[in-house]
């Protein structure tokens, strides 16, 4: 996966706001204000950040070499990915659609409401 292919999955998500707060390298992916997934765009290798349950984050991270606490996030909730080849976009895209999913999930319900 690359940062173009990256950035075209998360934009056609529903509700999905993109966005660059912090700095002119760190794209933001939110939905309903809430941030699912960073990247920075001029990483080599492409590695972006994405929410996750905390038991997972856990399996995940042993199961991974390239998957690791989230990098100036919160460890128990975030981990960041490392696209290297030996991860599949199906299993990268898995894990952008469990943060987009997680972050959806939990917004109040009047923020839903207002989303659909």
């Amino acid at each position: 996966m690359d940062i173009v292919s990256l950035r075209e999955f998360c934009i056609a998500k529903p509700f999905v706001e993109e966005a660059f707060p912090f700095d002119e390298s760190t794209l933001v992916f939110k939905v309903g204000g809430k941030i699912f997934l960073l990247v920075d765009i001029e990483s080599n290798p492409l590695s972006f950040n994405v929410k996750c349950n905390p038991d997972l984050a856990i399996e995940l991270r042993e199961k991974y070499m390239q998957v690791k606490p989230g990098y100036h996030m919160n460890k128990k909730h975030w981990n960041t990915i490392v696209c290297e080849s030996n991860l599949n976009d199906t299993l990268l895209k898995n894990w952008i659609n469990l943060s987009y999913n997680l972050v959806l999930n939990s917004l109040p319900k009047k923020i839903k409401s207002q989303l659909k």
